[in-house]
């Protein structure tokens, strides 16, 4: 922040003290809490709620969530009792005087290429930003790309979540306020749940640091029944079979190698609810007949704060998604991204924070190449801690500079 409106801004907030009147909290609208059926679209709100907890403990939060069940709103008021949730649609009333009264408006980590809420705010004339954002190549292309870049433009913040996204922008020219990465929020998520955890592991015999988790994307259709996205086809093509299949194989071979050689279980731990009957058909069903018994099939969809208070008793997680893998890394857990780069360059915030080793192209990698990365952790698991908690102190010296940046912008408002 320049110090001339650095310095007004603190002099309005004294004088307004000196006359008796104690200077307005500030109100940020963080759009976030996408979905109920994915532990990170749960997560990326507690996440982002302890950041800016941690780091701007007097400002009120006003949560836009999309999407909410009970367990995940007891969650979040449990922890975050300060935070008020809103719902409902752009134009409905409630959102009206959230937008009304919020002095900056965000939107959370995620991956949506909707410009609704920046039109918005650049409408109110609000200050708005992104945190922990990527974008498809395609959000900044052709005729609709020069819309979508003159909004951005406008934001006060974008911070990218990988340096694929930053290149992107920075390429085809978007020139917001502040251009840089950080994190994705849900790094910052602290949420436990660990009576339902160690009940969990005591029912299926899973002993801390004597287990990995492991879990497939599949090809298959999110909402059954309803339009579906190209990366959740309703009707999946042979080709898609046969690609999930030939994933799927991978992850049974690393499977089976890693019980045969340590003697450890492992736990298929859902990320995405809809993977659950996938993961059982495809990597649990199939397996040799010496190797089922020391693999667990989650047979019930968990909340964020269960799945990380499993993560963090893991030996390490393995994903073909990317958010089991951030909880388990706040929780200090190592991991294994198999990634497919076609769902997003999100993949690549991985190698951002320094594990570039632990990140695995899933159909160029083969399987034994998975194993022996897998095996590597295992041979020296006290350096593999110890990178986790490197890239973690990272992660942490990354969300505390953007917390600089917004109270700066805030302190001016």
């Amino acid at each position: 922040m320049h110090r001339r409106p650095f310095i007004t801004a603190v002099t309005a907030a004294l004088g307004a003290s000196v006359c008796g009147a104690a200077p307005r909290s500030k109100t940020i609208l963080l759009k976030s809490a996408w979905d109920t059926v994915n532990i990170g679209d749960i997560g990326h709100t507690p996440g982002t709620l302890r950041i800016l907890e941690e780091h701007l403990p007097d400002v009120h939060v006003i949560v836009w969530a999309m999407a909410l069940d009970d367990r995940v709103r007891g969650m979040l008021t449990r922890r975050f009792p300060k935070a008020e949730i809103v719902q409902g649609k752009i134009d409905d009333p409630q959102l009206a005087s959230a937008f009304q009264r919020a002095d900056l408006v965000i939107q959370n980590s995620g991956m949506s290429q909707d410009t609704s809420l920046a039109a918005r705010c650049v409408l109110l004339g609000k200050p708005f930003g992104f945190y922990g954002q990527s974008f498809f190549p395609g959000f900044v292309e052709g005729e609709k790309g020069r819309a979508n870049i003159a909004l951005l433009d406008k934001a006060a913040f974008i911070y990218c979540r990988d340096s694929r996204t930053l290149a992107i922008l920075r390429g085809a020219g978007a020139k917001p306020q502040v251009l840089e990465f950080a994190p994705d929020g849900c790094f910052g998520i602290d949420v436990r749940d660990d009576a339902r955890a160690l009940a969990f592991m005591k029912k299926h015999g899973l002993e801390e640091r004597k287990f990995i988790t492991l879990q497939l994307r599949t090809q298959t259709a999110k909402h059954p029944g309803k339009d579906n996205p190209p990366l959740n086809p309703l009707h999946p093509t042979p080709q898609q079979q046969a690609e999930d299949e030939r994933r799927a194989a991978k992850h049974r071979e690393l499977v089976t190698a890693w019980v045969r050689q340590t003697g450890f279980k492992v736990l298929i731990a859902p990320e995405v609810k809809k993977e659950m009957e996938h993961n059982k058909r495809l990597i649990h069903d199939p397996l040799p007949a010496d190797i089922k018994p020391q693999v667990v099939n989650c047979e019930a969809f968990w909340n964020a704060d269960e799945a990380a208070s499993v993560f963090a008793r893991a030996h390490t997680c393995i994903c073909h998604e990317p958010h089991s893998l951030i909880i388990a890394l706040a929780n200090g857990t190592p991991v294994i991204h198999t990634f497919s780069e076609f769902h997003s360059p999100k993949c690549w915030m991985f190698e951002d924070i320094g594990l570039p080793e632990w990140l695995l192209e899933f159909d160029s990698t083969p399987s034994v190449r998975m194993t022996e990365t897998l095996l590597a952790i295992h041979r020296d698991y006290p350096a593999a801690l110890a990178k986790v908690k490197t890239a973690m102190a990272f992660v942490r010296e990354r969300h505390a500079a953007t917390m600089r940046g917004i109270e700066g912008l805030l302190l001016s408002s």
